[in-house]
């Protein structure tokens, strides 16, 4: 019998699919909008939710329709992410929010984040790290306390009104009876899992992951069914006893046990002494629209001053994603980045200069400083001082006009890793964010509260609301507010469009963690930008590097015209938005 050759067999087989389908498997084309847009926006007249998960969107939206408050639906959601997204985000890590209250008309920013255990000292961290120079960025020593569940109690005792155990029970179900693993998060999650398994075996902490998150001692794959049993008793001890079960009771007390065994500086004393912080969202105005972030210790206001910086230009006359355009954002956020360097951190460890840097006068100081034709390659942050002395994003709207933009994190995929016993889910590792740097603003110090990256944004024309977006992915975030808002303020788009229109990634920009830009950093592109737009980057002197991670976006905006919703999720992530 003839020998088959292998190369045939496959020439045969790629012959066959051209004839199916054509010479190319690149996307379609839709017979209306631009070509890059996946789909159309949702839209709804009562209600609407966008998350990163389909499963989750549901269950906000079944709130909804049952009565519930948008905040009501946010945080059912959100608890539904941390079963089924949950190397994103889960009752580990920390949380922000901005609700607009109908009722009020007003704006409130809540800081669900956790600080640092009291009993570790920087004298004592300094010499468990020894020779290095920052925190790990797995394992006990990366470990703060966890906001999320706090910032999920303090939203509902102020904007909830359905019992909170009916919230909780949709994601109990899931987490007990499983539900199927979609296909951006299934890879996130294999590639996470591998770069965990060493880490945490070299300190002998894995089996808690293994036996929590893998199936068979594998990650999921796509369309396989993951349960969390551990996670829906949790829950179940959240609905019955409060918020207290987990920074007073039963849950913390197994973390305390847990802790100790395991080498985590995080005690019970620290879960019980936590507390979120209502705080009073900052804005700036670009050209009409009032843009509204969290004051640190996030990193919201650098969009606001990159805002300020690019105010000063006609960016629809440079033509959108053009290499002019592209190279003005670019060098705008190095500037910013320079300043979030320097001066973002807890603002109960010291002071920050907020006023001065959202100035319009800062703004103008600092545009002067980019050089239209050439990409900087070092900057200084500026003198304020002087002068004045993979995350989840969801949002949800509800039929009274409520609004909130949430935005919830493990900080890196599955956090630090490490899974207390029997709880079903991983502490975040926003620890790492610190700076060992004597004299930073960012240094660490025990019972502070971390640089974080997390960010919501929320958007008002004319005292109304207009947009309430997020955009997910470390010091993504900022550039991906940035772009979204661009889009839409300065060429026109919509919602779903804003969103799906190719971006850039800058990497390399002094950290707040200490380290410092010297070479100009690197500028990721999708694969929408234009080969000769590339090009003339590179001539400018930008350093073009590959990414596969350029965010994660949901929106809602309202129509004050037509009193309709339109909301938006993200075509690089397995999200939904509905409405009705």
């Amino acid at each position: 019998m003839r020998r088959i050759r292998i190369d045939y067999v496959i020439g045969l087989l790629a012959l066959t699919a051209i004839q199916l389908y054509g010479q190319s498997t690149g996307k379609g084309d839709r017979i209306t909008g631009p070509n890059f847009v996946t789909r159309s926006p949702t839209l709804g007249q009562r209600g609407m939710v966008a998350t990163s998960h389909p499963l989750a969107t549901q269950i906000g939206l079944d709130v909804l329709k049952q009565g519930g408050t948008a905040v009501d639906a946010a945080i059912a959601a959100n608890a539904a992410l941390g079963v089924v997204e949950p190397n994103n985000g889960g009752i580990g890590g920390d949380l922000f929010a901005i609700v607009w209250s109908a009722k009020d008309r007003k704006l409130y920013g809540l800081n669900a984040s956790g600080r640092s255990p009291k009993g570790l000292s920087y004298d004592a961290l300094r010499t468990v790290l020894g020779k290095r120079t920052q925190l790990p960025l797995y394992g006990p020593l990366s470990v703060s306390v966890p906001g999320a569940v706090d910032g999920w109690f303090e939203l509902h005792r102020r904007f909830g009104k359905t019992p909170m155990r009916n919230l909780l029970a949709p994601s109990i179900r899931y987490a007990r009876e499983g539900a199927p693993v979609p296909q951006v998060i299934a890879y996130s999650w294999q590639v996470a899992a591998r770069r965990l398994a060493g880490s945490l075996a070299d300190i002998g902490e894995f089996d808690n992951f293994r036996r929590t998150f893998l199936i068979d001692g594998k990650a999921p794959v796509e369309g396989q069914i993951f349960r969390n049993p551990d996670l829906a008793a949790t829950y179940e001890r959240l609905a019955e006893e409060g918020r207290d079960a987990f920074y007073k009771g039963s849950l913390a007390d197994v973390m305390d046990r847990y802790a100790r065994r395991a080498g985590l500086y995080l005690r019970k004393a620290d879960l019980a002494a936590h507390r979120s912080n209502w705080v009073e969202p900052v804005s700036v105005n670009y050209r009409g629209y009032d843009v509204f972030e969290l004051p640190p210790n996030g990193q919201g206001i650098a969009v606001l001053q990159m805002l300020n910086i690019l105010e000063g230009y006609d960016l629809k006359k440079l033509g959108h994603n053009s290499a002019d355009y592209l190279h003005l954002l670019v060098e705008a956020k190095k500037l910013a980045f320079e300043d979030r360097a320097r001066y973002y951190s807890d603002p109960d460890f010291g002071k920050i200069p907020l006023d001065w840097l959202l100035s319009k006068e800062y703004g103008t100081q600092r545009r002067k400083l980019i050089d239209p034709v050439k990409a900087s390659e070092h900057l200084d942050a500026g003198e304020p001082a002087l002068r004045a002395g993979d995350t989840v994003y969801l949002t949800v709207a509800d039929d009274q006009g409520n609004m909130v933009s949430l935005i919830q994190s493990n900080m890196l995929e599955f956090g630090s890793g490490m899974v207390p016993d029997g709880l079903g889910f991983v502490f975040h590792n926003r620890g790492t964010s610190f700076t060992m740097q004597p004299g930073h603003a960012n240094v660490y110090a025990p019972g502070k509260r971390p640089f974080t990256t997390i960010i919501p944004g929320f958007v008002l024309k004319n005292g109304e609301p207009f947009l309430s977006f997020g955009v997910m992915g470390g010091a993504m975030q900022p550039q991906g507010h940035l772009q979204v808002l661009c889009n839409i303020i300065d060429f026109g788009m919509n919602v779903q469009e804003a969103g799906d229109a190719a971006r850039f990634s800058h990497s390399g920009s002094s950290e707040p963690v200490g380290t410092l830009m010297n070479d100009g950093g690197r500028l990721a592109l999708e694969s929408g930008i234009a080969k000769e737009v590339r090009a003339e980057l590179e001539r400018r002197g930008h350093h073009l590097a590959e990414t596969d991670f350029f965010g994660g976006y949901q929106a809602i905006q309202w129509d004050a015209v037509n009193r309709i919703y339109w909301g938006a999720t993200e075509m690089r992530k397995d999200g939904q938005a509905a409405g009705y």
